[in-house]
């Protein structure tokens, strides 16, 4: 199964860059244009000039943002800036944070990961991927020959063996740092030797699930394969061959997924008439919520998703509670797809409301012409205050156990299913691909 490994890292210097709170970043693909200014100026060191460096109007192919990575980087790792660890570590890697007044901890392993073919199922995706976007990773790949961001994965460990083993590191970090969201991130290596077997075999027996970052594993794949072209061979241990991975328990308590609210506009006039409740009762069970508050609106649909896949359609004249019924359930099994993915709250939506309802198909929605989509209930119901959408569906959060039975399935989930909150950090650890 897995082959997972420790990894000598790429780390930034405390002494040179000071706080490291200053040189980090969220993933390159959340960061918007403003942010990434933002993340300039916070310090010449940040990772933002790795990561996701600025476009200039006279970039040409030998000069632009990725050569002037790969120089930056250069030039860091002259100065010492960033020092590679002098012996191989797995690295525990904690995300504290609070959402909505709760408080959360998410722990994981931050190793290197043999790469496999999908058709292997050894790592299993639940998601299709864009060509652009592994384009402009690949490039970086190219130019750099590291891994700056980790690839989020999730493992099964029913007895909580690899939680109890962690556990014992997290108590007192190496590095702790609090990022401009607030969120505390620890960091400490593992370099026992006999921890380190554990650790190894303990993954050996498993599969893995790419919970987030399916673009940059296929980059990973395409730049394995572009490598072993050029050289005519790899050998097996060749740092090409693997990836950077953060690996974490599916049951691990800090797991938080937030639900991706459909908004819905340009709707026609058929489309307005097809949510009512005479046409969603064709699939649905039908709950008016009279004058319902919005929180009350909230608990109710997740109540009512402990039973059957619901939604909450909403209109400026309506709020509707929806269940889905035994009809709803056969149209259901009448897809191409696997019965996992027939059980997804975001199938349900996307198969029965938005597709044979409202005639929106998924490359509709790629299109953005009548969906866009939000994490955030408040601003579903301030659009609609406004005018600025016509509905709002409301949906409950995907459970992860449902994301490894549809990549057991060999499945692929609907565009926006999951959106697993917060995201990893960019620059703790750096993973050099010789």
């Amino acid at each position: 199964m897995a082959d997972v490994q420790p990894l000598r890292a790429l780390r930034y210097s405390q002494q040179l860059v000071g706080d490291l709170a200053q040189v980090v970043t969220p993933p390159y693909d959340v960061i918007g244009k403003e942010a990434q200014e933002r993340y300039y100026e916070r310090s010449p060191y940040n990772v933002i000039r790795l990561e996701l460096g600025k476009e200039q109007t006279n970039d040409n192919n030998l000069n632009n943002v990725y050569t002037r990575a790969a120089a930056t980087f250069a030039e860091w790792r002259s100065q010492g800036v960033i020092q590679q660890d002098s012996q191989p570590a797995y690295y525990m890697y904690q995300q504290a944070f609070q959402r909505d007044g709760q408080k959360y901890t998410r722990t994981s392993l931050l190793s290197r990961v043999r790469l496999e073919p999908w058709s292997a199922r050894v790592v299993l995706p639940h998601e299709h991927t864009l060509a652009k976007a592994k384009e402009d990773r690949l490039n970086l790949y190219r130019a750099c020959s590291t891994n700056f961001s980790p690839i989020m994965s999730m493992y099964e460990d029913p007895q909580g063996r690899m939680r109890r083993l962690l556990s014992a590191y997290a108590a007192k970090p190496e590095i702790s740092i609090v990022d401009e969201a607030g969120e505390e991130h620890r960091l400490h290596p593992i370099n026992d030797p006999e921890q380190v077997a554990l650790i190894r075999d303990f993954f050996a027996e498993r599969q893995l699930y790419i919970a987030d970052g399916h673009h940059r594993y296929e980059t990973a794949l395409a730049y394995q394969a572009e490598i072993r072209e050029q050289r005519r061979d790899l050998y097996a241990d060749d740092g090409v061959n693997f990836t950077l991975m953060a690996l974490i328990d599916v049951d691990d308590p800090g797991w938080l997924v937030l639900p991706t609210h459909r908004l819905l506009f340009n709707l026609s006039d058929d489309a307005l008439a097809a949510l009512s409740a005479e046409q969603l009762a064709r699939y649905f069970h039908v709950q008016p919520l009279e004058a319902a508050m919005p929180n009350d609106i909230l608990t109710q649909l997740v109540a009512a998703g402990q039973q059957r896949p619901s939604f909450v359609i909403q209109t400026p004249q309506q709020a509707l509670l929806l269940q889905l019924n035994d009809q709803g359930e056969r149209q259901m099994a009448t897809s191409e797809h696997s019965p996992a993915w027939n059980r997804l709250d975001v199938a349900v939506a996307q198969r029965l409301i938005l597709e044979d309802l409202l005639g929106i198909n998924a490359a509709t929605m790629a299109a953005g012409t009548n969906v866009r989509f939000t994490h955030e209930p408040e601003q579903a119901w301030q659009a609609l205050k406004t005018g600025e959408i016509q509905a709002a569906l409301l949906l409950n959060s995907t459970p992860l156990r449902q994301v490894c039975e549809v990549a057991q399935a060999d499945d692929r989930m609907p565009q926006k299913s999951t959106y697993l909150y917060p995201k990893l950090i960019t620059g703790l650890i750096m993973n050099p691909l010789w």
